[in-house]
């Protein structure tokens, strides 16, 4: 078996997501520490679903509303019409839950219908990156 692959990435409240090369079907998990302005969440979920993201669970700040901002970003990939598996856009949201119980639930028992999903994409919002903090919780969990 294919050892899972962690990608932490840090982006600012107000910055555009960058271009996500080398993912396919992947999860992303939201950690989202910051108040983001609605079209950049808008914006960002987007960009997350054009890369490839079929899996996205959100915590921290406005994670009900990361959670839909997603759900809506693949229900428009698809113009609104009945999605095959293959397509399907998985959201969780984890508004009450511990940082380490989110990682846990994505490393254990988060999975897709039609793709096993090896790749795990950290999208640290927040104005302070804290990438070895929250790699080694990612780990552990």
């Amino acid at each position: 078996m294919q050892k899972p692959v962690i990608r932490y990435l840090h982006l600012a409240p107000d910055s555009d997501l960058p271009a996500l090369e080398g993912l396919s079907h992947f999860k992303a998990v939201l950690v989202v520490e910051a108040d983001v302005a609605e079209m950049t969440m808008w914006e960002t979920s987007r960009a997350l679903v054009a890369s490839g993201c079929v899996y996205a669970l959100a915590w921290g700040s406005q994670c009900e509303a990361w959670r839909e901002a997603v759900e809506d970003a693949s229900l428009e990939a698809s113009d609104y019409e009945d999605v095959p598996d293959e397509q399907l856009v998985v959201t969780t949201a984890h508004e009450d839950e511990e940082l380490g119980e989110v990682f846990w639930f994505a490393k254990h028992r988060a999975v897709h219908p039609a793709h096993e999903l090896r790749e795990t994409l950290v999208l640290h919002i927040a104005d302070t990156p804290r990438r070895d903090e929250i790699e080694a919780e990612f780990r552990d969990a």
